[in-house]
């Protein structure tokens, strides 16, 4: 079973979809985590792999799934920049206004980190501007923290 386990984590940061497949096929638990609370997507999101991606969620991962400190696939796309793993998020149900221990969301990442593409597809798709997280800072704060004009823009 940890032999399993392990090989799940890796086949999704690695994105090896012929793994995850046989692993699937064996009836792999796609919820189980990693030492760090990571579960398969959140490994596969965060580091790229939107097959790996698709081919989780198409098999019943959960989508709004966290890690220990909250962090979710979202989040872990949004941090990275992965637009088009942020839009498959979306498209199968991803909540987009959770927030992770210290109160932040996918928006306010993609706001600091000058994820501008995401910044705007998350404000179309709904995700709430007004949100603040553990110390009163809205996205447009952690925005204009970092000076980033276009984000500011987009979420005033």
């Amino acid at each position: 079973m940890e032999l399993e386990k392990e090989m799940l984590a890796h086949a999704a940061r690695v994105g090896n979809t012929d793994v995850l497949q046989e692993l699937i096929n064996r009836g792999a638990t796609l919820e189980q985590r990693d030492p760090k609370g990571y579960t398969p997507l959140i490994l596969a999101c965060y580091n790229g792999q939107l097959a790996a991606a698709k081919l989780l969620i198409e098999n019943g991962a959960n989508v709004d799934a966290a890690d220990d400190g909250g962090n979710t696939a979202l989040m872990g796309a949004a941090f990275k920049g992965h637009v088009a793993i942020a839009e498959l998020l979306i498209t199968n149900g991803a909540s987009l206004d959770l927030q992770h221990g210290n109160g932040g969301t996918a928006l306010m990442f993609a706001a600091m980190f000058g994820r501008n593409e995401l910044v705007k597809l998350l404000i179309l798709h709904g995700a709430d501007t007004g949100v603040c997280d553990a110390r009163g800072l809205k996205a447009v704060d952690l925005a204009a923290q970092q000076g980033n004009e276009e984000a500011i823009a987009l979420l005033r």
